[in-house]
């Protein structure tokens, strides 16, 4: 009997610049007023983390708000990495039944989705588990999304793995597409972005910088 190959592990489960899009799911200032779970200004840092690091490595991002003109515009922060980008404005909760969103996912022909939104455990895990049935893998990013307590997120992350979805931490995915420091084209933007949120190891990273003479 043949083992039907998984496809979490391997070299191939892995994401790469080539085989992912970005889905970023409804951070607005409605959805941070109400998200408990963790420290609001640690999830601004490490969504922009991930954000950045999908433009550096190139990977289509999709930014979506939830009835913007009542809860708030994309965080400025977040659209100023994606200036020229207009986030996809939707009615419905679960980001997945907008046709728009979908569309765009297909267009890019990758089958890696990674997401991130507010709230963990329903504007995030909802669209997750749904596009799981239409075939994509998918990567919850855990730390740069939230919930509306600390139980709602856990719960929330708990679900979608119980549903196969794959939970990753932002830095997990910068490094996931660097993956080689031989690329060396794109190692200085790696720099940039743990200098700038990468929290500790970014302190520590730049005292190596000074006393290697480069920073």
């Amino acid at each position: 009997m043949t083992v039907p190959a998984n496809p979490y592990i391997g070299l191939d489960a892995l994401i790469t610049p080539e085989n992912s899009v970005l889905v970023l799911i409804d951070h607005q200032g409605a959805q941070f007023a109400g998200m408990q779970s963790m420290d609001p200004t640690l999830v601004v840092n490490n969504l922009l983390l991930l954000a950045k690091a999908a433009r550096l490595f190139n990977v289509p991002t999709i930014l979506t708000t939830v009835v913007e003109e009542r809860g708030g515009r994309i965080l400025r922060q977040l659209q100023d990495v994606f200036p020229d980008q207009t986030p996809i404005n939707r009615t419905t909760i679960n980001t997945w039944e907008d046709p728009r969103v979908v569309e765009a996912v297909a267009a890019t022909g990758r089958k890696n989705l990674i997401m991130a939104g507010l709230w963990t455990e329903i504007c995030l895990a909802f669209p997750a588990i749904h596009a799981m049935a239409d075939g994509y893998r998918v990567f919850a990013v855990t730390d740069a999304s939230g919930g509306v307590s600390v139980e709602a997120h856990e719960r929330g992350v708990q679900r979608m793995v119980q549903a196969g979805v794959v939970p990753v931490t932002a830095g997990v995915v910068l490094g996931e597409l660097q993956r080689d420091w031989a690329r060396t084209e794109t190692v200085p933007g790696v720099i940039d972005i743990m200098l700038e949120h990468g929290s500790g190891f970014g302190t520590s990273l730049a005292w190596e910088l000074q006393l290697l003479g480069e920073g």
